[in-house]
């Protein structure tokens, strides 16, 4: 069995922002497998399906950015699942839109959310699957921007994105981080060079995990959700 989360914060006020790319994804695979109507459950909206003959749930936390890992918490316990079975979807701004990168462990890198996952679940062992949302233009506040939705120009390059997270994720339940992190971490734009050369790993950066000095999700907890 797998868990795949997907971070975001839950009303009509937060649909289609930059920070619930992590909802987008899973609204996606639930689109593709055809699941039903989610559960209410650990807190969270669950369904469950089957991916690559694998059982998959997909847990979609309600609590709000901040407090994911009560949600995470509840459900590992509750399917008594190793580490190695979660994946956690979320939002970065370190990357361009669209941009992918899987890690099998590190920091939060500044996503409160998957901070607190990582509180709660007390260690840093836990998969995760960035999706990047763009970086604020100069003298923007991040947690406004992060808030916001995308342009015009960028909708259809986050569409295309978040269905290649889903593919993503389908490689991850399959085969595994390393084949994913080997698969997806590339540039998209470069893919096809890539795929005709060695199809090697392509030895990006880790900015995402220690450059981030946003705190966005405090945004939320301001206003009137947490």
């Amino acid at each position: 069995m797998k868990l795949v989360v997907g971070l975001g914060n839950p009303g009509r006020k937060y649909e289609g922002t930059r920070h619930n790319v992590g909802f987008d994804v899973l609204a996606c695979l639930a689109r593709r497998y055809g699941v039903g109507r989610p559960k209410a459950k650990f807190n969270a909206e669950v369904a469950e399906t089957s991916i690559k003959n694998e059982k998959t749930i997909l847990l979609s936390p309600l609590t709000f950015m901040n407090l994911s890992g009560q949600s995470v918490r509840a459900a590992v316990d509750f399917y008594k699942l190793p580490l190695t079975d979660i994946l956690v979807i979320c939002d970065d701004i370190n990357l361009e839109v669209a941009r992918l990168r899987f890690k099998p462990s590190g920091s939060a890198g500044g996503q409160n959310g998957l901070k607190d996952i990582i509180q709660r679940l007390g260690t840093q062992s836990i998969g995760r699957l960035r999706v990047g949302v763009g970086r604020p233009p100069p003298n923007w506040d991040a947690a406004d921007f992060v808030l916001g939705k995308f342009s015009t120009d960028e909708q259809s390059e986050i569409e295309l994105g978040i269905a290649r997270a889903a593919d993503a994720v389908e490689v991850w339940v399959e085969n595994g981080v390393e084949k994913a992190m080997n698969q997806f971490n590339a540039d998209p734009k470069m893919e096809t060079k890539s795929d005709q050369k060695s199809g090697s790993s392509s030895g990006v950066s880790d900015e995402s995990e220690t450059g981030q000095t946003r705190g966005p999700d405090d945004a939320v907890r301001r206003t009137n959700d947490t």
